[in-house]
């Protein structure tokens, strides 16, 4: 009976006017290769955050859809939610 934890990113979805890029990790663990149960954390990389610590596909993606002109206009919503 071997145990083992296997990490996923298994959904990654544009969403939004601002393009966030939102990843869903799935955490399965298996026993002599068949999954006995699953976790699943979400998280959302908005246009202005430092994705240096993100997988290199997440990162592809967000240098794809992250353009300057979706920075700016984050920037600019951002700005008038502060007033």
């Amino acid at each position: 009976m071997a145990l083992e934890k296997v990490i996923t990113q298994d959904k990654i979805e544009i969403v939004g006017d601002f393009k966030m890029v939102q990843v869903r990790t799935k955490t399965a663990i298996m026993e002599d290769g068949v999954e006995i149960s699953e976790a699943f954390h979400r998280h959302v990389v908005a246009p202005n955050a430092d994705i240096t610590g993100e997988s290199a596909e997440v990162q592809s993606i967000c240098n794809t859809v992250h353009t300057q002109a979706v920075k700016d206009a984050y920037a600019a919503h951002l700005a008038s939610e502060a007033e």
